[in-house]
């Protein structure tokens, strides 16, 4: 019975790990792939639009 006990953990992580990759896959895509990518696109606006004033004077 030892080696029930311990095949179990890996057998339970490799269920969730292959769960955790069907879940993933499956929500790329699809209804959400607009709502994320635009998402993604404000973000870099806000970024690209925000830069930092170069330095004047100086150490």
């Amino acid at each position: 019975m030892d080696y029930v006990s311990a095949l179990v953990p890996p057998v339970v992580m490799a269920a969730f790990f292959i769960g955790l990759v069907v879940t993933i896959v499956k929500s790329q895509g699809g209804p959400n792939k607009a709502k994320e990518d635009e998402a993604v696109d404000s973000v870099l606006g806000r970024a690209e639009s925000v830069q930092q004033a170069p330095r004047t004077g100086g150490v």
